[in-house]
């Protein structure tokens, strides 16, 4: 054992260390990949089972003061009415699908039994300075009826987009249809609605894309990557270790080439 003494100096206690320190953190980073994992391949079932599920009357998934759940937000739902174009404002800082800012367009919808819908009818160009009122193409006009994806009220906490207070008039930085309730005077369906039909026509917003998928194996890979990381730490110890020694036999050999070193 005392070819191995080595092991006891100062760098080679460190090192070691170091070595055991490293392999519980890169077990632990595999399984946060994991989770990653598992829990993006879990928001992308949901997601394409809403988008792929039947469409229905969006009063039978949201009411006045409801608030969207996971399991109903993407679906596709229908509605039918009147858009209120006098009261519609617009969502500061929104962006295209090109990245260029801008606003999208939020413009209550006027059920028969005079609830209102919020419909996200998409993304409009700035067409001046942000504190400006957009030029808004206008909707389809009397009787119309518009299906979309139901999504949830935007808070600070999810979106990380801050509510500021005092913009210009008819402009807001989030969608919250209890806020929009009380600017309205009406009773708001929980919720809003990405408009998905009828289809844009040149001039209108642009509509907003479908979610797209979140690259759940690329956590995977990760998770594997840590793992295997993992088990490298040891080897690439050990080798160190066999080179060290191999390297002092040698130098030892060069001061006197009578004393051959013990096999290994």
């Amino acid at each position: 054992m005392h070819r191995y003494r080595f092991l006891l100096s100062r760098q080679w206690v460190i090192l070691t260390l170091v070595a055991i320190a490293l392999i519980p953190a890169m077990i632990r980073l595999g399984f946060w990949q994991q989770h990653r994992y598992e829990e993006r391949t879990a928001r992308n079932d949901l997601v394409s089972g809403a988008l792929h599920a039947e469409p229905v009357p969006v009063e039978r998934l949201t009411s006045p003061g409801h608030a969207v759940s996971r399991t109903e937000r993407y679906r596709t739902v229908t509605a039918t009415g009147t858009f209120d174009t006098a009261r519609e404002v617009v969502v500061r800082r929104r962006t295209s699908s090109d990245g260029e800012v801008g606003f999208h367009v939020l413009t209550p919808f006027v059920l028969p039994d005079k609830k209102v819908l919020l419909v996200n009818r998409g993304w409009i160009p700035a067409n001046g300075a942000q504190t400006d009122f957009p030029r808004i193409p206008a909707p389809p006009a009397g009787r119309t009826t518009v299906s979309g994806r139901l999504m949830a009220d935007e808070t600070t906490a999810a979106s990380g987009i801050k509510n500021v207070r005092g913009l210009p008039d008819r402009q807001i930085m989030l969608i919250n249809s209890a806020e929009e309730a009380r600017r309205l005077g009406a009773q708001v369906l929980g919720g809003y609605v990405e408009q998905t039909a009828p289809q844009a026509k040149g001039g209108s917003p642009e509509q907003i894309s479908d979610p797209g998928s979140e690259d759940a194996p690329l956590n995977y890979a990760y998770m594997l990557q840590w793992w295997l990381f993992a088990a490298a730490v040891p080897v690439g110890w050990w080798f160190l270790v066999r080179r060290e020694l191999r390297d002092r036999e040698e130098a030892a050999a060069e001061r006197d080439p009578e004393e051959q070193p013990a096999a290994v």
